[in-house]
């Protein structure tokens, strides 16, 4: 496994992880802003995975 597809997979990874968290804090009641913190970053972070697997086609 390349440090390209690893990168993308640790990315994917985290925007799962992020959006399990913000599910768990609305079901148990959590603070708005923890939950919109983490719904934001997991929405995010594939929008940043798409520009870096573009950008690094290139370095292949």
């Amino acid at each position: 496994m390349s440090l390209r597809y690893f990168h993308i997979f640790f990315i994917l990874l985290s925007a799962t992880l992020c959006a399990g968290v913000a599910w768990w804090n609305v079901e148990n009641s959590g603070t708005s802003e923890m939950t919109y913190g983490f719904a934001a970053i997991a929405a995010l972070l594939p929008i940043y995975g798409i520009r870096f697997m573009k950008r690094s086609k290139s370095l292949v």
